[in-house]
């Protein structure tokens, strides 16, 4: 069983401007609602410690390995729980130049494993309300400091 939840936002800052906030991982605690920690070294092959607490819902820390780390560009992981294949969620920010000193951020997940249609509701409904409320934070920050 699969699913995938997207979103996305246009960003009235450049890339670099929306991609250093995004990867100031210090400062998540103080401003992202969805992921309040990323630690570790965040370079492609290596695991990653993040926390998620989506609205509404039980939070969860996990130790993701990070599959893409692009300048600018995208930023994407992949997480099991307890075991590759009961419940994995391949995470992706993507930043996308509009070319007009704006960017199109978009965060999907694409789960995958036998659990996934137990989780169906909280995905669609918490885990999509967490991705909003980082990507409309993300926009307010990136926007206060052009």
């Amino acid at each position: 069983m699969a699913k995938e939840i997207s979103t996305e936002i246009r960003i009235h800052a450049t890339p670099d401007k929306v991609w250093a906030i995004l990867t100031d991982f210090e400062n998540y605690p103080n401003w992202n609602p969805f992921i309040k920690s990323i630690k570790g070294e965040v370079a492609v092959g290596k695991k990653i410690v993040a926390r998620l607490e989506p609205p509404k819902a039980s939070g969860m820390t996990f130790h993701p390995k990070v599959l893409a780390y692009d300048k600018n560009k995208e930023f994407r992981w992949i997480g099991h729980l307890l075991i590759p294949g009961l419940f994995d969620g391949e995470h992706h920010f993507e930043l996308i130049d509009n070319g007009d000193s704006t960017t199109t951020f978009r965060q999907s997940e694409k789960f995958k494993g036998i659990l996934v249609p137990f989780f169906k509701n909280m995905l669609e409904n918490n885990t999509k309300e967490g991705f909003k409320l980082m990507n409309e934070k993300l926009k307010v920050l990136a926007e206060l400091e052009q």
